[in-house]
């Protein structure tokens, strides 16, 4: 059996009864992408658990109406992984966020470091934020994740160091850090942080500052790694260690 459409929705379109409109983005790609008929079925998803199987009803351009068959909540099996990663150049960050999702990040913060090239002002960062949120339902949807990992406000790497909670976090640095291997625990972190810098790396103030945080610098190995690659790189041990590869699509 072939897996539903599947579309993200906002939760309280999912709390409005048993007929279901559903407009803007998700009626046109029903519509004029899918091109899917009446009496077809899809899955609407809020984002934080709730699905929601329905059939789809009248074709009222733009508006469409689904007919909900049946509700139901799915618990999230991915180990919380959270990437504070330095803003990279160009649209490099794009292809974290797609390709993070896709492995199981639960959380983004972009962050400005020392040696941050881009510097956005406020009006880019507003487009900036909704294009990645678009980014990553996108890359949920594909992936057939049922809960979508969040995307904060981009801030200074100070502010975002403490604010991280007490468990496993890793800084991934080239300089006088430890192999990967000599850090890991042999039983699962209640979360992983990993912290990545920008091109021109981390400056040894930002480790101390990250250091001071409970970050343990750690390496990949003797080959230096691009910051877009790095923690698309750390993220497969992690999963494979701790999180849930053991389910297989679909359970």
């Amino acid at each position: 059996m072939n897996a539903l459409p599947r579309f993200f929705v906002l939760p309280e379109t999912l709390r409005s009864g048993e007929v279901l409109e559903l407009t803007g983005a998700i009626s046109h790609h029903v519509q004029n992408v899918l091109r899917l008929q009446t009496g077809e079925e899809v899955l609407l998803l809020d984002g934080q658990g709730t699905c929601c199987r329905a059939r789809l009803g009248d074709f009222q351009r733009p508006m469409l109406r689904a007919y909900v068959l049946e509700r139901y909540s799915v618990a999230d099996t991915a180990l919380p992984l959270t990437l504070i990663q330095a803003l990279p150049k160009s649209d490099k960050f794009d292809f974290v966020l797609q390709k993070g999702t896709e492995l199981g990040i639960t959380a983004f913060q972009p962050v400005l470091t020392a040696r941050s090239v881009p510097r956005p002002d406020e009006k880019r960062i507003s487009h900036r934020q909704n294009r990645w949120q678009k980014i990553i339902q996108d890359a949920s949807r594909q992936s057939q994740r049922n809960h979508l990992p969040s995307i904060r406000q981009l801030s200074p790497l100070a502010e975002a160091l403490p604010a991280e909670p007490g468990h496993l976090k890793l800084a991934l640095w080239e300089s006088g850090a430890r192999p990967l291997v000599n850090v890991l625990p042999k039983t699962s972190p209640e979360g992983v942080t990993i912290l990545v810098g920008p091109e021109g790396g981390l400056d040894r103030s930002e480790i101390a500052a990250a250091e001071e945080a409970g970050f343990v610098p750690v390496h990949l190995g003797p080959r230096i790694l691009r910051t877009e690659t790095a923690a698309l790189a750390i993220i497969p041990i992690l999963q494979y260690l701790y999180g849930d590869w053991m389910i297989s699509p679909g359970d």
